[in-house]
């Protein structure tokens, strides 16, 4: 059986990955005031974005997921032919449409693919299944390696389907953000009110950096520390701990809002690096999605991994 997976581009992997294993990534489209940029995980274009600029706390920004429509289209012009059974996961659906609109797409793709595969000389039959990651950034790209790993080591499947979803409440992204301003201004004009006017004040004046984590469909302050810098590091720090204390799946993935090498030049990387090494941990390093970046802020950093809940330390 052939088995395929698809993800959304805030899905943090290298586009080296994504290539190797033939993921599908359906775009996001990023409206910037009177611009817009199609975020596909295309590594230049993601270049280009961040070094013009382009994210002020002063613009309008919006992302534009595929609609119903458009994935229907996508699956059965590319994966009903190309696979027998995909795997589509989705940033949270409490975050963006992109689950339900891939759930509500699979009922019209599965009463519409056999002629499609017959005509292409394909035989059998064709099914999918669309999974919430509950996470965010480079914890939905450890999810989607961990199903890579999975398909790669030929496990049935059901038992794929089965162990992510599974996992899928364990998978953890941790972020630090530089500017707590930014991101309060961009939660604001979503209406989201989970960083207030005084937290984000107090954040700026004293540079108090909440470390963020998303799990579980939760997104929450893990800690707080002094100075972006010792923020990172620390994050760094608890994901190596938790790399040497024995993670549920053999793969961590860190991406930056910006060039991804900058990223291994930050303190507390290298010693996440040699926990990983030293563990038989694979380390992915990505840029930042445009999705994610937009909403936290250029300069951002995550982290992600799946394990049983550790407490972050400072």
């Amino acid at each position: 059986m052939r088995i395929g997976l698809v993800v959304d581009s805030g899905c943090d992997l290298p586009k080296s990955f994504i290539d190797e294993h033939g993921i599908l990534v359906l775009p996001i489209s990023i409206r910037i005031g009177d611009e817009l940029f199609v975020d596909d995980r295309d590594p230049q274009r993601i270049k280009d974005f961040y070094q013009r600029h382009a994210l002020d706390k002063s613009h309008d920004a919006e992302s534009v997921p595929y609609s119903v429509e458009q994935i229907k289209d996508l699956f059965l012009e590319r994966v009903v032919v190309d696979f027998d059974y995909a795997l589509v996961e989705t940033v949270p659906k409490s975050r963006s449409p992109i689950f339900s609109n891939a759930t509500e797409a699979s009922h019209a793709i599965l009463r519409e693919y056999k002629p499609i595969r017959r005509q292409a000389g394909v035989e059998g039959p064709f099914a999918l299944r669309v999974i919430d990651s509950q996470t965010l950034f480079a914890g939905q790209g450890v999810l989607a390696a961990e199903t890579i790993r999975l398909i790669k080591a030929g496990v049935k499947v059901n038992e794929i389907r089965q162990r992510i979803e599974g996992l899928a409440s364990k998978a953890t992204g941790y972020g630090v953000v530089p500017d707590i301003y930014y991101l309060r201004e961009r939660a604001r004009k979503k209406g989201d009110k989970s960083v207030g006017w005084l937290g984000a004040f107090l954040g700026t004046a004293l540079d108090i950096k909440p470390i963020l984590c998303a799990r579980a469909d939760e997104t929450f302050p893990a800690a707080k520390v002094r100075g972006f810098e010792n923020g990172v590091q620390t994050m760094f720090e608890h994901a190596a701990k938790c790399v040497e204390r024995g993670l549920l799946a053999p793969v961590v993935c860190v991406s930056y809002a910006g060039d991804a090498e900058a990223a291994k030049q930050l303190p507390g990387y290298e010693r996440l690096a040699r926990a990983a090494e030293a563990h038989d941990v694979q380390l992915l390093t990505a840029s930042m999605s445009l999705t994610g970046g937009v909403n936290i802020g250029p300069g951002a950093v995550s982290v992600g991994f799946i394990s049983e809940p550790v407490p972050l330390e400072t």
